[in-house]
């Protein structure tokens, strides 16, 4: 099997020099209150949707572009601002993101209409992306490669985590208060972790690669993905088809630009000369693109086409991210010891079993059933998502 050479920079990115050590209790902190609050924020939201739409009149297009809007600038941003990491600096990324979230959190819970708050839930994916492009880099570059797996699973149980009380809480919450009281809750968890960072965190332990920034290849990635990402939501309208076709030929055109670029954006050999790394990549995105809405589409089928209230629908929900949760911690020390993509492999098979299961529900279908469901399917994810980026940091 052929892999890429590793550059003498990035070993040095994965040792600690003496005077630059980290707390890494706190770090650990830091990083699975950040995986824990945003994924409650998006699974909160799913749930307050029915609510948001009443208040502001929404179409149901108009109510995805509130979890469509923050996607989108999550994807566009998040290859940019890894790289600007790299060369400005990880934690300061971290912390200026940490920083811009709780800010645009704050003003969704005071948004007049839905024009406002689809805009700032952009704002807030912006942000976003400033986070997650440097957690696990953080995470990786302060724990020795015999602890990897721990603190992986540990950082995507905390994701689980947060998705699996944010349907039960959010529902509490929009249904005894208001939905805005779910910004609020975020806007102070982030508060607080900035803080953190700011009293205990606010330096650079990793060096920073001294190189150019690749604007060329920024500007082309970022108006090719948002060409297709939108295409892709508007199917099978006409226009959509020219935006994803026109998406697709920007993605060619990408990476025919970085292949010729000294300091890329993103570097296409990770993904042609390690062929591990590019499969396991693959499968991330296979898995994600079909169980990422599940979340989105039962909340509201629950609400909708069963009848069943918020708090109930939370409820239901909580079973997939709570087993998620449970299990991607102990698959992550599992793939310390054990091959990773063996348990990824497990993985996989189960979550297509429980979304098999799951497309056949209808307003006839029992509770009993869909728990089921989500409990394969909560438990196929989990197995396979820590391994997996094991494997993929590795």
């Amino acid at each position: 099997m052929q892999c890429i050479q590793i550059d003498p920079v990035m070993n040095q990115i994965r040792k600690l020099s003496p005077e630059r050590k980290v707390n890494t209790t706190l770090l650990l902190v830091a990083t699975m209150a950040t995986h824990f609050f945003n994924p409650f924020m998006g699974s909160a939201v799913n749930i307050a949707l029915k609510k948001i739409g009443t208040e502001f009149t929404m179409s149901a297009v108009e109510l995805s572009w509130v979890s469509m809007s923050y996607l989108l600038a999550l994807v566009v941003f998040l290859v940019p601002f890894g790289r600007l990491g790299d060369i400005w600096g990880k934690t300061k990324m971290f912390l200026y993101g940490t920083i811009f979230f709780a800010v645009a959190t704050l003003l969704c819970a005071f948004v007049p209409g839905s024009a406002y708050l689809i805009a700032l839930r952009f704002v807030q994916g912006i942000a976003s992306a400033m986070m997650t492009a440097t957690l696990m880099a953080l995470v990786i570059s302060a724990f020795p490669p015999e602890k990897r797996g721990k603190v992986i699973g540990l950082n995507v149980s905390s994701v689980y985590l947060g998705s699996s009380l944010a349907p039960m809480i959010g529902g509490f919450l929009t249904d005894m208060f208001t939905w805005r009281s779910i910004f609020l809750i975020n806007a102070t968890a982030s508060t607080l972790i900035a803080l953190l960072i700011i009293w205990k965190l606010n330096k650079e332990w990793t060096p920073t690669l001294k190189e150019k920034f690749d604007f060329k290849g920024s500007v082309i990635y970022m108006i090719a993905i948002s060409m297709l990402m939108y295409g892709l939501s508007k199917l099978p309208e006409i226009k959509a088809i020219g935006f994803t076709l026109a998406g697709l030929a920007g993605m060619f055109i990408f990476i025919k630009t970085e292949l010729k670029t000294t300091f890329p954006v993103l570097n296409i050999k990770l993904f042609t000369q390690n062929r591990v790394f590019a499969l396991s990549n693959l499968s991330a995105f296979i898995n994600y693109a079909a169980t990422f809405a599940i979340s989105f589409m039962l909340s509201l089928f629950l609400q909708y086409v069963m009848g069943i209230e918020a708090t109930q629908a939370g409820m239901i929900l909580v079973i997939q991210p709570v087993v998620m949760a449970i299990v991607a911690s102990f698959s992550g020390r599992l793939s310390d010891r054990k091959n990773p993509r063996k348990l990824a492999a497990i993985g996989m098979g189960s979550s297509a079993v429980g979304l098999l299961l799951l497309s056949f529900i209808n307003q006839d279908t029992s509770t009993s059933y869909i728990l089921l469901a989500l409990f394969i399917l909560g438990f196929g994810f989990g197995m396979f998502s820590s391994p997996n980026t094991n494997v993929i940091m590795g």
